[in-house]
């Protein structure tokens, strides 16, 4: 999974359009892109969506944040259009996912869902403490897939008044940024990147989606289907990337009694093997 885009959950007309494309998932949101007064009309027209499903796209919906009383509300009304996953925002760790995971059993129990098949994604530093939570993930829950950052609501909890200046993060947010990706890796679920919001500068995208695949993140949320290509092209191999990888396979497999190998000059180990399979999508 590569690309995970949000809909508007009180916008059929946005979720068709969003169908359309090739983003590997969809996000239907019920957070912050609906006001309180139309949240009971979006989580009905949530399940319609679900319900309508068609696509190749994996269906997420992000629910409202737990400290906000939403979250079962949220669940019960779109669990019976069997949601691939949700996505828990302001997530301060893995009590969180524990807590979501319990609710979930039951809902899909109710729904005829086997149990245990949603997934659950946590927007993991949205607010300050939330950073202190990051290495809780780890052996949480099964159902947990990925852990997204994000940079919009973690600057009102630290009352920042710029996020960035010249496409590039300050450092509280580059802080929030790498220790998500390595709470990511140790709890072994995608590292999921965080939206980028100037929509019309796709070369900033380019660059900002290349930088997120070079450091190890697996996937980039996104705000608008025309971001939907360019990030899914980013986090493709680079043809000289799949050569290294094949010539470091057929290597080992050529010597599968070695533990460390010469090739074009450079000795490669086991963590080469592996990063070299994870670019060819091999288990």
């Amino acid at each position: 999974m590569r690309s995970m885009l949000f809909v508007p959950g009180d916008s059929p007309r946005k979720f068709e359009k969003a169908s359309e494309g090739r983003a590997d998932a969809l996000i239907i949101d019920l957070e912050d892109s609906v006001v309180t007064e139309k949240k009971d009309e979006a989580r009905k027209l949530t399940l319609a969506m679900l319900k309508g499903r068609r696509g190749p796209h994996q269906l997420y919906v992000r629910v409202n944040a737990l400290d906000t009383g939403m979250t079962l509300a949220d669940l019960a009304a779109v669990m019976p259009g069997a949601p691939d996953g949700i996505v828990l925002p302001k997530s301060r760790g893995g009590d969180d996912v524990r807590q979501v995971a319990t609710w979930l059993e039951a809902f899909e129990a109710a729904a005829g869902i086997t149990v245990g098949t949603t997934r659950i994604v946590c927007v993991a530093t949205e607010t300050a403490g939330s950073i202190f939570g990051l290495g809780t993930y780890k052996d949480c829950s099964p159902r947990l897939a990925g852990l997204m950052w994000g940079a919009e609501d973690l600057s009102a909890s630290l009352g920042a008044t710029e996020k960035a200046s010249g496409g590039v993060f300050h450092s509280p947010y580059r802080l929030a940024r790498d220790l998500c990706l390595m709470a990511a890796a140790a709890a072994e679920v995608a590292p999921i990147d965080t939206v980028y919001t100037d929509i019309d500068n796709l070369t900033g995208l380019e660059q900002e989606t290349r930088a997120a695949r070079r450091d190890g993140f697996s996937a980039k949320a996104l705000i608008h289907p025309k971001h939907v290509d360019i990030v899914n092209a980013a986090f493709e191999p680079t043809e000289a990337e799949r050569n290294w990888a094949e010539k470091v396979i057929a290597a080992f497999a050529s010597n599968p009694n070695s533990g460390t190998l010469r090739l074009d000059g450079m000795m490669i180990d086991k963590p080469h093997l592996r990063a070299a399979k994870k670019i060819l999508g091999q288990p």
